[in-house]
C-alpha cells in the first residue's frame, strides 16, 4: 500500500471545514466540522513516511504519527487508533487543543512549500470514529493487585497516570476538590476548542474501568496528605498550578481586573449549566463591555475568544511583543483575527485609570532588541509611547505560578524548588517523601497538556516500579 502515500505533491494540505466566524462568535460550539472519512483518509496519504519522522521526535509523548497516518490512508481506522492510543491516553483531547503548530505540524518535513500534513484533525478523527463505533475500552486489567494508590488532581497529569496504574492491576483512587473530573480541560480550556462532553466520557470509562474518584475532596483540608499516605502504598500529587501570575503597576486593585482563570472557570461553569453569581452580576461578564486582555499566550487567547462570544462591545489583546514572538499558537490568534480580536503588539500596560472601576488601561510601545540567553527578543520600553485603550474590563493572563502545597497540604517536608515548584528526583519523579511522586505542572511549571499526560505516564511508571520493589522487599523480609 506503499503507492498510497506521499501525495502531499498532488494534495494539498486541507484543515477540517471552519464554520464561518460570523456563525462560531454567537455560540461556543467547536469551531471545526469533522472530516469526512474520505478527507481525512486523502489528508493522511500526505504524509511521506519519512525515516527520521521529525513529528514524532517534536511530540511529547513520542506518539507513531507515520504509522497510524499510513493506516488511516489504508483504512485500517481500529489498527490506527490502537497505535494512538498505545502512547496518548488522550488522542481526542491532544487533537484539538495541542498547538501542533509548534510541535509535530510545525515539524513536518514536507513544512515547506507544501504544508505539513493535518495530524490534529486526522488524530482527532481516528479518536472520534473510535469512540462512536465502540472501540475504547474501560481500563480493565487481566488481574488485581491489593496494592492501592491515591491520586491528588483529576487534571490530565493525574488520569493519564490513574489509567496506566489501573490497567496494571492497582486500586486507584483520585480526590480532586472540584466536582467534575478533567480539572483544567473542563474549568480553563473553552467550549470552541474542547467540548465538555468529550472530556466528561472519560470519567464515566474510567469509572467502568474501577477508578474512584472522590470529588469535592481538597487535600489539606477534608483529608490531609499523612492520612493518604497510611491509606495507600503509593501517592500522586498532580494539582498542577492555578496561582495568577501578579503584577504591580498603579490602579492594579480597581474593580474590574480580573485573573484569566477566574473569568474562563466562571464561562466554563454557566457553559456547563450552573448559576455564577460572578457572571449574572456582570463582574466576570464581558457582555456590553470594552474588553482588554494582557497576555499573548494560549491562555489570552482563550479570553479574547470568550468576550467575543459573550458579546462584548469590543476585545483587544495588548501583548508586548510582536506576532511573530508571541508564545501562543499561531492557528488560534489567526482564529481570533477572524472572529474580530483587535491586537496591540508591542504594548505594555503601565498603569490603569479609572475611579472605583477600571476605565482604561495605560500603556507604552515596546522595542525589540537582541535575543536574550533564551533565544527571545528583549524588549524595552520606547520614550514618550505612552497610549490609552478603553476598558471596561481587564483580563490578566499573564501565567500562573504553583500554590504553596507545602502549606496548603500541611505538610513542611514537601520540598519545593526556587520557582515554587515541587522538587522530585528527575529519574524517579519521587518527592523527598518516601512514596509521594509528582507530575505534571507542579512539577514542570505551567505548561501544555500533553507534558502533563506525558508526566503522569512516567510517574505511573516510576510508582509500579517502586510499589513492585516495596513488595519484593516485603517479601524477603517475611521469609
Amino acid at each position: 500500500m506503499a503507492d498510497r502515500m506521499l501525495q502531499f505533491v498532488r494534495l494539498d494540505q486541507r484543515q477540517p471545514e471552519k464554520r464561518d466566524a460570523t456563525v462560531r462568535r454567537a455560540d461556543f460550539a467547536e469551531i471545526y466540522r469533522e472530516f469526512e472519512p474520505a478527507q481525512a483518509s486523502s489528508q493522511a496519504s500526505r504524509c511521506s513516511q519519512c525515516g527520521v519522522p521529525f513529528c514524532q521526535v517534536h511530540c511529547p509523548l513520542n506518539n507513531n504519527i507515520p504509522d497510524w497516518l499510513k493506516l488511516t490512508a489504508e483504512d485500517r481506522l481500529e489498527e490506527a487508533y490502537e497505535i494512538s492510543a498505545a502512547t496518548n491516553t488522550f488522542p481526542e483531547i491532544c487533537g484539538r487543543i495541542c498547538p501542533q503548530d509548534r510541535l509535530c505540524e510545525g515539524n513536518c518535513v514536507i513544512e515547506k512549500g507544501f504544508g505539513s500534513v493535518t495530524i490534529g484533525s486526522v488524530e482527532k478523527y481516528i479518536t472520534d470514529t473510535a469512540w462512536a463505533r465502540g472501540w475504547v475500552k474501560p481500563p480493565k486489567p487481566t488481574r488485581e493487585l491489593a496494592q492501592s494508590v491515591g491520586i491528588i488532581g483529576a487534571g490530565p497529569a493525574g488520569l493519564a497516570a490513574a489509567e496506566r496504574l489501573r490497567l496494571r492491576g492497582y486500586q486507584v483512587h483520585v480526590y480532586d476538590r472540584y466536582d467534575r473530573v478533567g480539572g483544567l480541560m473542563i474549568y480553563g480550556i473553552p467550549g470552541f476548542k474542547l467540548e465538555k462532553e468529550v472530556v466528561l466520557r472519560r470519567w464515566k470509562q474510567f469509572e467502568d474501568g474501577g477508578i474512584r474518584f472522590h470529588l469535592n475532596t481538597a487535600v489539606g483540608q477534608d483529608i490531609s496528605l499523612a492520612e493518604l499516605r497510611q491509606r495507600h502504598d503509593a501517592v500522586l500529587i498532580g494539582t498542577g498550578v492555578y496561582k495568577a501570575r501578579e503584577m504591580s503597576a498603579p490602579g492594579i486593585g480597581l474593580a474590574g481586573i480580573v485573573p484569566a482563570l477566574s473569568y474562563l472557570t466562571a464561562s466554563n461553569r454557566v457553559g456547563l449549566g450552573e448559576a455564577v453569581a460572578e457572571y449574572e452580576s456582570g463582574t466576570l461578564n464581558a457582555a456590553g463591555k470594552h474588553v482588554v486582555v494582557i497576555g499573548g499566550g494560549d491562555t489570552a487567547m482563550d479570553c479574547v475568544r470568550t468576550a467575543v462570544r459573550q458579546g462584548a462591545t469590543s476585545v483587544t489583546c495588548l501583548y508586548r511583543r510582536d506576532k511573530a514572538n508571541m508564545p501562543g499558537s499561531m492557528r488560534e490568534v489567526y482564529n481570533a483575527e477572524e472572529e474580530g480580536v483587535r491586537f496591540e503588539w508591542l504594548g505594555a500596560p503601565e498603569a490603569f485609570r479609572g475611579d472605583d472601576r477600571v476605565k482604561a488601561v495605560i500603556a507604552h510601545r515596546m522595542h525589540l532588541g537582541l535575543p536574550d540567553a533564551t533565544g527571545r527578543q528583549q524588549v524595552t520600553p520606547m520614550p514618550n509611547s505612552r497610549f490609552e485603550l478603553q476598558a471596561d474590563l481587564v483580563i490578566m493572563a499573564l501565567g500562573f505560578d504553583p500554590e504553596d502545597l507545602p502549606t496548603a497540604f500541611d505538610e513542611p517536608a514537601l520540598p519545593v524548588t526556587r520557582w515554587g515548584t515541587l522538587k522530585v528526583d528527575h529519574r524517579t519523579m519521587m518527592t523527598a517523601l518516601p512514596g509521594v511522586f509528582a507530575a505534571g505542572d507542579i512539577v514542570r511549571g505551567a505548561s501544555l497538556v500533553v507534558w502533563a499526560i506525558r508526566d503522569g505516564r512516567d510517574a505511573a511508571d516510576q510508582m509500579h516500579s517502586y510499589m513492585q520493589q516495596q513488595a519484593r522487599a516485603l517479601a524477603v523480609a517475611a521469609e
